[in-house]
């Protein structure tokens, strides 16, 4: 009888599927929107406020004023919220989309006044809507 052939630990991988295997820290994503809109009158101020809550819906977190970053496991989920905010920007004003590798993020230094603090943790799951 003929011995089975090893498989490379490649084949092996390739069996799974995406979902088994946790997205490296190359893979995944942080996606920020950072801007700046005029709050000069009331209509102005609506907008602002209607962007912002559509970034918060769509699962971003202040990281500062102005400041909005959202975990991406890939970058094709990040394609996808930077058309979706492609969709609500305001009238007036700049916004900037920036997409970072999760290794990239990791390596940010937050300060409080003079104390370090640690950037955040990705998420432990995923949310399903």
């Amino acid at each position: 009888m003929p011995k089975k052939p090893k498989t490379s630990s490649f084949l092996t991988l390739s069996r799974h599927t995406k979902r088994d295997i946790p997205p490296s820290k190359y893979q995944a994503m942080w996606l920020f929107a950072l801007f700046d809109l005029p709050v000069d009158d009331r209509k102005a101020r609506k907008e602002y406020a209607r962007f912002r809550k559509s970034l918060q819906r769509e699962g971003f977190e202040m990281l500062q004023f102005s400041v909005y970053a959202r975990y991406c496991p890939s970058e094709e989920s990040s394609d996808t919220h930077r058309r979706h905010v492609h969709t609500v920007l305001p009238p007036y004003g700049q916004v900037r989309l920036l997409s970072v590798t999760d290794q990239q993020f990791a390596k940010m230094e937050v300060f409080f006044g003079e104390k370090r603090q640690e950037t955040e943790d990705p998420p432990l799951q995923f949310m399903l809507f």
